[in-house]
């Protein structure tokens, strides 16, 4: 066309200046690209967040090198790209871009490392501003010196967004307003200054159709746009990475935008708390990032109503209040790297349906959280140092009753505590139901103590233990009663060979056979005998103990009367008891009589294990083999008794 052959014309007049390349020129091309606007070629700060909403265009661009090195061109029918732009070469920008009016094709111009003072600048804009140029970005801007007052002219501009990143200010002294004031009054859509250490903004002189302002990275603090009411049209304010430290300060800020639906305020060092006044944010606001600040419970009592969408990632909340304001509108909250002990009620939250509260201190999240939160679609609760116990095993099951609502299952959610269990996933975790249930685990104890109450009382009855302990008690009772009155005669000498125990229906035998034999003859063995021994006024228990512990051996006969004596049977246990105590062989088990084992008592056991381990002498029938049974019963008894006891068994004889 005659449009595009003039444009042809204007770059190859200015041939020696700048380095022209056609992009029909095959063999200096580098690569074809979709070329986007402004806002995504020069906001690289790692934040989508950045060039929200902002408008996006794409059209065929071929990049090419200049062959002479000192400048780039990149040239399409759209947009135009230019780098290494000084004082020596700026005015004849100037005149370039003089020829793109209003109604040219090119609407991106993206310049790159400019180095110029300030009226050169100002000229640029103003050549821009008056232009077909609708998205305007300039890169690392240094060397800037030189500012002053300036009348820039806004009227009949087709400027829609201008972006500036990277400006370096060489001037130490100049009026801020000379600075600011050309900014603020831009009659476009979107501004951008980033990374440029600005601290001030003015608020525009007058009603302002500002939507998108984005201030990244600057020295921006709580002074910025105080008490300011030209910002009606504004829809999205970026504030991240500046200085601001008080919420309601920035709630203020925002009261007077009317139309302000996103505010980006992470990375600040804002706080509050109770002693602060009371917050008042712009009613229109829905989104809101107050991620990386130093914000804590308090940050609750100071949010705005209408919120959808709120980032409170990165702060120091440790709880969220029950009592706070109810936020109706809430749908999505992050809470995740914070101090958290515990899920959320959403007792302030009736909307909410996203909630990210990873990477917090909760050991043993609550399981009625999806009860509480009857809207709630997804639940982000991974990375936190669970507590595998009983009291997980309730927000485990609520991972099988929500159907995937639990964000990053299973591979999120691994034990932390304790050590043995740590890197364990939450769905291999198994506890048994009698570990975690009170209930069940206390039945099941008090059913054993139950059972062992019983079987302890039926053994005790089956063996007899009552009794037992009350022979016990009665041999202490007299050792002690014997110790108090005679303490002196507590020296134990033998005074016979051995003590009968026998049955008194047996008691012919021991007359008629055993004393004679025993008695008489040769090698004198001295008895006792209970008929003759015990000491009058003395209980039956004390003259049994007493006789036991002055023989050498204690002679037990045998027979199916002697089981059925309860009499004999405290002698047994009692002379059972010398043996264990006194580590001494002195009984003398002489089978009268044979007993059938059905016969013999249950608390007969010590003689059942007597009988058992122990050789007895069987008392024959035959009178040829008595001989050798007396004589085998005086060896087992021999002992040299005091010469006392000698002398009185001499005399008996």
């Amino acid at each position: 066309t005659k449009e595009n052959m003039r444009s042809l014309g204007n770059f190859f007049l200015y041939k020696g200046l700048f380095a022209l390349t056609f992009w029909k020129h095959i063999s200096l091309t580098i690569e074809s690209e979709l070329f986007t606007s402004v806002s995504n070629n020069f906001l690289e700060d790692d934040s989508d967040k950045n060039i929200k909403s902002l408008p996006l265009l794409y059209t065929n661009s071929h990049q090419t090198k200049d062959n002479f090195g000192w400048i780039v061109i990149q040239n399409t029918t759209e947009s135009l790209s230019l780098s290494e732009i000084t004082n020596d070469n700026v005015k004849k920008l100037i005149t370039l871009l003089s020829n793109f009016r209003q109604g040219s094709r090119l609407q991106n111009l993206t310049l790159t490392n400019v180095s110029v003072d300030w009226n050169a600048l100002i000229d640029l804009f103003q050549t821009v501003w008056h232009s077909s140029i609708e998205y305007c970005n300039i890169n690392r801007v240094t060397q800037l010196s030189d500012i002053n007052s300036y009348n820039f002219n806004y009227s009949g501009t087709s400027m829609k967004a201008l972006t500036l990143k990277k400006v370096l200010i060489k001037d130490l002294y100049f009026t801020q307003n000379d600075l600011y004031k050309i900014f603020a009054d831009m009659n476009i859509a979107a501004l951008t200054i980033a990374e440029s250490e600005m601290i001030h903004m003015l608020c525009p002189s007058s009603d302002s159709p500002f939507r998108h302002l984005n201030f990244f990275k600057n020295d921006l603090t709580d002074l910025l746009f105080q008490k300011c009411n030209k910002l009606i049209h504004l829809e999205t304010l970026i504030l991240q990475n500046n200085k601001f430290e008080s919420l309601s300060k920035v709630s203020f800020m925002t009261s007077h935008m009317k139309s302000l639906k996103y505010l980006d305020m992470s990375n600040n060092l804002l706080s509050h708390d109770e002693a602060d006044v009371q917050c008042r944010w712009a009613e229109s606001l829905t989104e809101l990032d107050l991620s990386s600040n130093q914000l804590t419970d308090a940050v609750f009592e100071c949010l705005p109503v209408n919120i959808r969408k709120l980032s409170l990632q990165s702060n120091q909340i440790t709880s969220v209040p029950k009592g706070m304001a109810e936020l109706k509108s809430l749908q999505e909250l992050n809470l995740a790297w914070n101090r958290l002990s515990d899920l959320p009620e959403c007792s302030g939250f009736p909307s909410l349906e996203f909630l990210n509260i990873e990477r917090n201190s909760i050991l043993t999240p609550s399981a009625n959280f999806f009860q509480s939160c009857p809207r709630a679609r997804e639940l982000q609760a991974g990375n936190n140092p669970f507590k595998c116990s009983c009291e997980l095993q309730d927000f485990i099951r609520l991972e099988r009753q929500s159907g995937g609502k639990l964000f990053g299952w299973p591979a999120a959610y691994v034990c932390e505590y304790p050590e043995h269990l740590r890197g364990l996933q939450l769905k291999d975790l198994h506890l048994s139901e009698l570990a975690c249930n009170t209930a069940l685990l206390l039945a099941t104890a008090l059913l054993l103590m139950l059972v062992l109450v019983a079987v302890v009382a039926f053994l005790c009855i089956y063996l007899d233990v009552p009794w037992y302990m009350r022979m016990t008690w009665q041999w202490t009772q007299t050792k002690r009663r014997a110790w108090h009155n005679h303490p002196e005669e507590q020296e134990t000498v033998l005074q016979f060979h051995a003590f009968i125990s026998y049955s008194e229906r047996d008691a012919l035998w021991v007359k008629n056979e055993l004393i004679p034999n025993l008695e008489k003859g040769d090698g004198c063995v001295q008895l006792c005998q209970h008929e003759r021994n015990f000491v009058p006024g003395k209980s039956i228990v004390e003259n049994i103990i007493n006789c036991i512990e002055k023989s050498y051996k204690s002679i037990f006969v045998l027979s199916p009367n002697f089981v059925q004596s309860e009499w004999c049977h405290y002698e047994l246990y009692f002379a059972h008891h010398k043996l264990f105590s006194e580590n001494s062989n002195s009984l003398i088990l002489i089978l009268l009589e044979p007993i059938p084992p059905y016969i013999i008592p249950a608390r007969y056991h010590k003689l059942k294990a007597l009988m058992a381990k122990r050789t007895y002498l069987e008392w024959p029938k035959e009178r040829s083999k008595q001989a050798l049974f007396w004589a085998n019963l005086r060896a087992a008894i021999r002992i040299n008794l005091p010469m006392a006891v000698r002398e009185s068994c001499g005399e008996i004889d």
